[in-house]
């Protein structure tokens, strides 16, 4: 049995969870052996089928293999950014398209630079009564941003991290290791500059968070964000103003070659 006709009143989530229904009466399979057969809970697959939550990309591949449908769900499966709530979703489309990306890091690193393990002890903290599946899902659309970095044509990525970044344990000594260890390799590449603003460098120009992000056109938007939610600027002011805060963080900041030097020490002390 196909997938029954489309629904132009349905966003691409709830569009996957209705041919999820769909499909399933269509073979009389059970809430209960979709969850069975997928590795999820009945409560998960409600919430999908009813547009409720992001299925992961695991779930999709899942539903295939009990309808056998030949990879169909996986291709169906709404672009994993759509997990992101809707404030993000400018921001998204900005990163997508910059040809460069100044970012401010104060306490966590930003979402391109994230392990796997990280990110989930990361949004396992802000959200904690949320069900695994769901956490899993919210991981897949952060890893799925490092895509930006991996296109032809990748933008120049210019990060200063503040030594809080380096030094909150996050998840454990383990995780903390690895993370660290990423963005040594991410040094390596000639579009990417790490600069580490110690504890040492004293009150720092921002103590908030932000990123810069530059386009073909020349044009640049600054990307903020509050405890709750985020915003998108590009008025001249705001933009200009965080520039010249930018400029300050790099100037108080470690040159790259000693910011991956002291990178390097602080992974090692992960190691006792």
């Amino acid at each position: 049995m196909g997938l029954g006709s489309l629904r132009d009143d349905l966003n691409p989530l709830q569009r996957f969870g209705y041919e999820v229904r769909q499909v399933r009466k269509g073979r009389k399979i059970t809430q209960g052996r979709l969850a069975s057969g997928t590795g999820y809970s009945v409560a998960y697959v409600s919430k999908v089928e009813s547009g409720k939550v992001m299925p992961s990309p695991k779930f999709a591949r899942g539903c295939d293999h009990v309808f056998g449908t030949n990879g169909l769900f996986e291709r169906l499966h709404p672009n994993a950014e759509g997990n992101a709530p809707e404030w993000f979703e400018p921001y998204l489309n900005l990163e997508r398209e910059a040809t460069a990306i100044l970012d401010y890091s104060s306490t966590l690193f930003m979402g391109i630079l994230q392990t796997s393990d990280y990110a989930r002890a990361v949004i396992r903290a802000a959200h904690p009564r949320e069900e695994p599946a769901e956490i899993e899902a919210k991981v897949d659309s952060r890893i799925g941003r490092r895509r930006v970095m991996e296109r032809k044509n990748p933008p120049i990525l210019w990060v200063v991290l503040h030594e809080a970044c380096l030094r909150t344990l996050v998840g454990s000594k383990k995780v903390m290791h690895a993370q660290l260890e990423r963005i040594l390799r991410f040094a390596e590449s000639p579009q990417v500059t790490i600069q580490v603003l110690t504890f040492n460098a004293g009150a720092p120009p921002s103590h908030l968070p932000f990123t810069l992000l530059r386009h073909r056109d020349k044009s640049m938007r600054l990307y903020s964000e509050t405890p709750y939610r985020g915003h998108v600027a590009d008025s001249e002011a705001a933009v200009s103003d965080a520039e010249a805060t930018f400029d300050l963080l790099r100037a108080t900041s470690l040159s790259p070659d000693d910011s991956l030097s002291f990178t390097r020490k602080v992974m090692e002390e992960y190691d006792t």
